[in-house]
């Protein structure tokens, strides 16, 4: 296969996968790429996400590195037959790399959590309200870039449509709801927004009111998705420069003990929807 410009994150986690099994089984390279009469360079690019692989040759290697795993060597063959290009790929070239890896990250996804402290998620925000945090964050942005964004970020609900919506629970911080990104009309909206998508049974909410006794986690926004099995669950969090994906085990655990950590701090669902409820109507 043909080397990839740039690969994107879903791709580079199955060269990753496969790089950990190859390790696990105490495998140099140059050893897995004579049994497949290949070289080390072309193993080095298959492993980096840059090459693409067969569900063939995945699962010949899963049984060359002796993994008997049967299910996450199946979802691993899954991810290395994909071919089918999403709605997000209308982005390419337009947006950030990063924009289409999150909505392709959400969209496998078997379900999400989310924790966020300063802003409503991006998976509730209204149009209005989704301008005018792109406007302040980037305010030299034309409208030919701003429009983008706005549409990607709407069209990544795409997760709620359908017989089976992806299961999604959020804890959200009272700052991020009584924070008026623009006016008070678009900050009613967005909180009447929120209610419709709860009501609906698109989102499990959960508030934490600024009085909450025992929360210390202001910098505990991240973004919990589950994979087809355990081990392919990916973790984001906020970095200095961007968006970071996180798949190491350790990682993955903090941010489970994290999420539980911090829900366990909040309002129960019927109290979070009364609590919304009435910060709208003091609007």
């Amino acid at each position: 296969m043909a080397p990839r410009i740039n690969p994107t994150a879903r791709q580079v986690r199955l060269g990753a996968e496969l790089r950990k099994l190859r390790e696990a089984a105490g495998l140099k390279a140059r050893e897995v790429a004579a049994f497949l009469n290949s070289t080390s360079a072309q193993m080095s690019q298959m492993e980096a996400g840059i090459s693409g692989v067969s569900p063939e040759r995945v699962r010949r290697l899963a049984a060359h590195y002796g993994c008997g795993d049967e299910e996450f060597v199946d979802a691993l063959a899954v991810i290395a037959g994909e071919r089918s290009h999403g709605w997000w790929d209308d982005y390419r070239g337009v947006l950030p790399q990063v924009n289409m890896d999150v909505a392709e990250a959400e969209h496998y996804a078997t379900f999400l959590r989310e924790v966020v402290i300063t802003y409503v998620p991006g998976l509730l925000q209204t149009p209005d309200y989704a301008r005018a945090v792109f406007r302040y964050m980037r305010p030299e942005l034309p409208e030919s870039e701003l429009a983008p964004r706005v549409e990607h970020r709407m069209r990544r609900r795409a997760i709620f449509e359908g017989d089976t919506p992806t299961p999604y629970e959020t804890v959200i911080h009272e700052m991020a709801l009584r924070c008026h990104v623009a006016d008070r009309g678009t900050s009613r909206s967005q909180l009447r927004f929120i209610l419709d998508e709860i009501e609906e049974g698109y989102a499990g909410v959960r508030v934490i009111p600024f009085d909450q006794e025992g929360f210390a986690g202001a910098g505990a926004s991240l973004v919990y998705l589950g994979g087809p099995v355990p081990q392919l669950d990916t973790g984001l969090r906020d970095s200095p420069t961007g968006v970071a994906f996180c798949d190491a085990e350790a990682q993955l655990k903090h941010l489970r003990t994290l999420f539980h950590k911090v829900a366990e701090a909040s309002l129960d669902p019927t109290a979070s929807r009364d609590f919304i409820h009435r910060l709208a109507k003091e609007l």
